[in-house]
């Protein structure tokens, strides 16, 4: 400014200048005078900071809730959980898993140590119990889910047994009422004000009616669900049954696996009440099996949270689901003409006056699918209604690794264990349930799941070379190092955006394992076997955080209440806990002292 308080440079020269400056620098000279504050505070000079500074590719659009460009810099800078404040080491081996409370007052681990441990989410973190599950026989817990009440924990595990062993269990834990523990209500998840509207955490949901029966005790053990093959995992339906699975076996490729509706509450005896259900039957090829069961509710589908759009530029060839469809070449399956010969040279075989021109296990396949023509209850037709749910699960077709996503309708009458018992009212030629749609991700799925919302489902896959083959089910494709995080829109039955990508994984196929990830809000994130944990912006596809671990890192979670919280968890038998820098800065502002009552009483009288 000359004397006559004029400035020197105009306007238009300061804000090129500024241009070429970085966020920091920008910010800093905002404070030499009242003119370069108003130009370091220009929208069109912080829309060109936030894609040069984010490389965000220009033709994305800002978020559609925020205010200001400045303030969308400010929130990916400023509210992404990746500052560490806490390193949790109860656990005494690789810690596998990690999920919270709806309410966001506990979370809870499992780990190869075999335990179940359960925490209070302060704002520094303490255990509150711990479940030892060896006297179950037990080789490690692997999973847990909190009921919608929070009443209830589902833990996961896996038998002592031989190294092929595929038999584990599913155990209920009682929280107490509401699930608040033994000491009461713990302190509140921290809320943070002001934030423009769409940072604010969502407020808990109104609590839930009680249960008919007065609570069990706290952390006591209510029942124990066998589950087979581990990695089914189990999940919740609703508050009070879950579902776990069973697999028969029916060849040498061949198999079966049912997924039954259990009642948490196992010690209901009388003939007129059922404790476990028949959900589906559904039919496995060339080795595959149903693994990673989850759930998601339609209800919100119509109001999601974020909406993702479908043709959003840099969008890969969309996967389209295949209504009805197990596999890849239902389309060219010339029907009942193909069938009436299988059957004539299965029949030629059978008499002795033909060899098979073909491998036993692709015979094997061919056959099964033959037999299970006419034998299998169709898809249901349509879109999921807003009260019903989807059954999602990890399948295949070709192999043993899980490459396709099944999805199943859950009717509302199916909600209950109430009713026929092991399936008495499907009709007696409907021995399968045919899947409702499938996804074929052509790659080893690590890793899925859901949004806030439940409208969009998140899928880590290592992807075959493309163009591959499969000709034995026992060898499948190489799979890459490189963890596509894929995004599907379950109302639309569609792929969105482009895939996720920086985290990656180097076990081979036989030895690969899950990977859990989580979506809040506004982020998503992932472990890896890289070492790290990774956060990226579901709006903008990209990459905001890594966060360093000594080993692998299997899973991550954000706090349902406060999306500035993730915790992770490593093979190196840690578990921490991050949050954003915003929040960091209030947790370490000092606070004010109290005035005594008589020096302010003083002060009201003068």
């Amino acid at each position: 400014m000359d004397e006559g308080e004029t400035p020197l440079l105009p306007d238009s020269l300061v804000y090129q200048i500024f241009l070429s400056l970085g966020p920091a620098d920008v910010l800093a000279a905002g404070l030499a005078c009242r003119q370069w504050q108003a130009v370091s505070r220009d929208e069109c000079l912080w829309r060109e900071q936030f894609y040069r500074y984010y490389q965000v590719a220009r033709d994305v659009p800002r978020h559609p809730a925020a205010t200001s460009w400045f303030e969308e810099f400010r929130r990916l800078y400023d509210a992404v959980p990746c500052v560490e404040v806490q390193t949790l080491r109860e656990h005494t081996d690789q810690v596998l898993h990690l999920s919270f409370s709806h309410s966001g007052y506990q979370f809870a681990s499992c780990s190869k140590d075999c335990t179940v441990k359960i925490w209070n989410n302060d704002p520094t973190i303490s255990l509150l119990h711990s479940a030892d599950m060896r006297p179950y026989n037990w080789s490690y817990t692997q999973f847990s889910q909190f009921n919608q009440d929070d009443s209830l924990l589902l833990a996961s595990g896996v038998f002592l047994g031989p190294h092929n062993s595929s038999s584990g269990e599913i155990a209920v834990i009682s929280l107490g009422k509401r699930g608040l523990g033994a000491g009461g209500p713990t302190t509140p998840p921290l809320t943070l004000h002001p934030l423009p509207r769409h940072l604010r955490p969502t407020p808990p949901a109104p609590p839930a009616p009680p249960l008919p029966s007065a609570p069990p005790d706290t952390f006591a053990l209510l029942s124990r669900v066998r589950n087979k093959p581990y990695d089914v995992f189990g999940c919740w339906l609703t508050d009070t049954s879950l579902i776990s699975g069973n697999l028969h076996r029916i060849g040498d490729i061949t198999s079966c696996s049912v997924l039954w509706l259990n009642n948490a509450f196992q010690d209901v005896e009388s003939e007129n009440v059922n404790v476990v259900k028949r959900l589906f039957k559904i039919q496995n090829l060339n080795a595959s099996t149903i693994r990673t069961v989850m759930v998601a509710d339609c209800s919100r589908f119509d109001s999601p949270d974020l909406l993702l759009d479908a043709g959003a530029p840099g969008t890969d060839s969309t996967r389209v689901f295949d209504l009805g469809s197990d596999g890849e070449d239902e389309e060219s399956d010339p029907g009942p003409a193909r069938a009436k010969g299988l059957r004539r040279l299965l029949d030629g075989f059978l008499e002795g006056r033909a060899q098979p021109p073909l491998p036993e296990s692709t015979l094997e396949t061919k056959v099964a699918k033959l037999l299970a023509q006419g034998h299998t209850k169709p898809p249901e037709q349509g879109r999921a209604a807003a009260g019903n749910k989807l059954l999602i699960f990890t399948t295949g077709c070709l192999t043993y690794s899980p490459h396709q996503i099944g999805i199943k309708q859950i009717l509302p009458h199916q909600m209950t264990t109430a009713g026929p018992v092991l399936g008495e009212g499907r009709g007696s030629d409907a021995f399968f349930d045919a899947l409702d749609h499938v996804i074929d991700v052509h790659g080893h799925i690590i890793g899925m799941g859901l949004s806030p919302d439940n409208r969009y489902l998140y899928v880590n896959s290592r992807a075959w070379p493309s163009g591959s083959v499969v000709a034995d089910p026992m060898q499948p494709p190489p799979i890459a190092e490189e963890i596509d995080l894929l995004v599907f829109d379950l109302k639309t039955m569609r792929e969105v955006k482009r895939a996720l990508r920086a985290h990656r994984a180097y076990t081979p196929n036989d030895e690969c394992f899950f990977i859990f990830l989580d979506v809040s809000r506004d982020f998503v994130a992932s472990g890896a076997e890289d070492r790290h944990g990774y956060i990226w912006d579901r709006h903008y596809n990209i990459c905001l955080a890594k966060l360093r671990h000594e080993d692998v890192v299997n899973s991550v979670v954000f706090s349902p209440q406060e999306q500035e919280l993730l915790l992770t968890a490593s093979d190196d038998a840690t578990i921490k806990a991050w949050r954003s820098p915003r929040t960091v800065r209030v947790l370490q502002a000092p606070r004010p002292r109290p005035r005594p009552f008589f020096s302010w009483f003083a002060s009201q009288k003068h």
